[in-house]
């Protein structure tokens, strides 16, 4: 018998791509887990935006090392939120986990602009960042079962576009208010698009078919699967291991993969958020004025938005693991040149392409574990991978801090640069143990070796 099978369609039911209803269903999916992730987008970026005035005028006692240990804060909640969301999401649903999450980071964002203290500014970060980090896996999840045909990694960039996208937009509110209204309404304001995206998307946000089925609700994940044009795979037919896609990160020697899945990962999230918190403290220590050091974190989101759009497309014409090792690789030039004096009209395109190759990079990771599971395992998968990550995302902002407090911003952008080089030699190991058969993917539960795109 056949691992899938399709849901029951009309055969004319595709003839027409412009009439066909499930497809105008499958964008709005999209275009809602867009709108959340712009959100998180600026909740997670608005703290690196609002630093160097925070930092300047002393607000709340922050210093250079204790805002570090903030951004850590923040990274540490992401990763537990991260780790959680998948197998959580496995148990109550998807669609469940996805409103709590922004619920929660959306509050927290709130009690840190109300906060009085440091240690209530970090608690608050915190919170934050376990809601930010519990709902990208699944909405990055969700992209990719609602998209059909070879365009899982499209779908995958074109959402965290709106990570990028919240990314550029958080500097701009800081320069916009800050200087007139305090560093707090920076936080305030951009807790403002939950109100209006989170009723649209608790209307209009489907459940996961998959995640149904896994659930014993076969006949409602069949009518979902019908509305939205969706594969599903066959039913079980029993109850199934709670922990099953957990178990499958490990069987057989698919650990090695998934060892080197989650230190790629560890990587690029020291980048991501190393980079994206500290851009514009670092530039203004190397002599640049508040005003450039802040555009240089607008450009280096919109350069990510551009490599989200990018990186997706060619991922699915040759493979995400390839683009992630030259992209990574890339990286570690241009994060390296950022540290080198030149003018400030070069800077910005070195800052541009730097943000084109970093953000994607990290994304088409996310995009290479997707492809590599199952549906029923992919939000585990993802939510373990972006988990681990988060080590890496914990270490980066605390070694900015520390490098600063030493009076070291010059060697800032070197040490990210040698994690960027580090990322691609682990995808490349990632991509041997795969090659070698030295795998076993999680979606082959009879321990047969299955090469993953």
């Amino acid at each position: 018998m056949s691992s899938r099978y399709r849901s029951a369609l009309p055969k004319n039911a595709a003839s027409s791509a412009a009439a066909d209803p499930s497809r105008r269903s499958r964008a709005i999916v999209i275009a809602l887990c867009w709108a959340l992730v712009f959100i998180d987008g600026i909740d997670t970026f608005i703290y690196g935006s609002a630093l160097p005035h925070m930092l300047g005028s002393k607000a709340l006692g922050l210093t250079d090392a204790t805002a570090g240990d903030i951004g850590s804060y923040t990274t540490f909640g992401m990763l537990v939120g991260t780790i959680l969301s998948g197998t959580v999401s496995n148990w109550v649903g998807r669609r469940k986990t996805v409103f709590t999450s922004v619920v929660v980071f959306t509050i927290a964002t709130v009690g840190c602009g109300l906060a009085q203290s440091a240690g209530v500014f970090g608690f608050f970060r915190l919170v934050c960042g376990f809601g930010l980090g519990a709902l990208l896996p699944i909405a990055i999840s969700y992209g990719m079962e609602f998209t059909t045909g070879a365009r899982k990694a499209l779908a995958t960039g074109v959402i965290m576009t709106a990570h990028q996208t919240g990314g550029a937009v958080a500097p701009l509110l800081a320069l916009w208010l800050i200087d007139d209204f305090g560093w707090r309404s920076a936080f305030l304001v951009g807790a403002i698009p939950a109100l209006i995206f989170l009723p649209l998307a608790l209307k209009l946000l489907p459940e996961s078919p998959t995640n149904l089925l896994t659930r014993g609700r076969t006949a409602d994940a069949q009518g979902l699967a019908g509305t939205y044009g969706l594969v599903l795979p066959e039913p079980k037919g029993h109850a199934a291991d709670k922990l099953e896609s957990i178990k499958a990160l490990f069987r057989g020697r698919q650990w090695l993969t998934t060892l080197c899945f989650w230190l790629t990962s560890f990587a690029g999230l020291l980048l991501v958020y190393g980079v994206g918190q500290w851009l514009p403290k670092i530039m203004g220590d190397l002599g640049y004025d508040t005003g450039d050091s802040l555009l240089f974190s607008t450009f280096l989101n919109v350069g990510g938005i551009v490599g989200m759009l990018v990186a997706g497309r060619l991922a699915d014409l040759v493979g995400p693991r390839r683009i992630v090792i030259i992209w990574f690789a890339l990286t570690a030039v241009f994060v390296y040149l950022m540290g080198v004096h030149m003018s400030v009209g070069v800077l910005y395109g070195v800052v541009f392409l730097a943000g084109l190759l970093l953000f994607s990079g990290q994304t088409m990771v996310y995009a290479t574990v997707g492809s590599h599971h199952i549906e029923e395992d992919r939000p585990t998968a993802l939510s373990w991978v972006s988990g681990m990550g988060r080590f890496g995302a914990v270490f980066g902002p605390w070694m900015g801090g520390q490098l600063l407090a030493a009076g070291h911003a010059d060697l800032g952008f070197s040490m990210f640069a040698v994690a960027a080089v580090f990322g691609a030699v682990m995808m490349a190991l990632a991509a041997l143990t795969i090659r070698a058969g030295l795998n076993r993917r999680s979606g082959d539960r009879n321990g047969a070796p299955v090469m993953a795109g």
